[in-house]
């Protein structure tokens, strides 16, 4: 693999209009330093990186609205977990469109949370979902 770098960086490096037997020299030549190049060392072990925490904005406990709470229920959650769960009813209802996957069809359920829409797309339910939670 290393050998074809080479030969790669040798036909840039080369001018344009060189006879192929110029390249090919050049390309010895890179071959030659990249296998007499000192092998390098084996990777140190990696600092344990900290475990990512999540914001505490995403993990404040957030009330949901009457039209809400008849999907995800009425106790305070978390907005990821909110979502989680409108996902979970979502595909446990069948609710995608079939032909785009990125919209969703509301049911009598879901109409109220999305302002009265019979569709909205995945990237419009965060906004409406926000409206729902205080």
């Amino acid at each position: 693999m290393a050998k074809k770098s080479a030969k790669k960086a040798a036909k840039k490096a080369a001018p344009k209009k060189a006879p192929k037997k110029a390249v090919k020299k050049v390309a010895k030549k890179a071959v030659k330093k990249v296998a007499k190049a000192p092998a390098s060392k084996p990777a140190k072990k990696a600092a344990k990186k900290s475990v990512r925490k999540p914001s505490a904005a995403f993990m404040k406990a957030l009330t949901p609205s009457p039209a809400l709470a008849a999907v995800v229920g009425s106790k305070p959650l978390p907005r990821t977990e909110t979502v989680k769960k409108i996902w979970d009813y979502i595909k446990a209802n069948k609710l995608q469109d079939s032909k785009n996957r990125r919209m969703i069809n509301a049911d009598e359920k879901l109409k109220p949370v999305f302002s009265g829409k019979a569709q909205v797309s995945m990237f419009e339910m965060a906004s409406h979902l926000s409206k729902h939670l205080s």
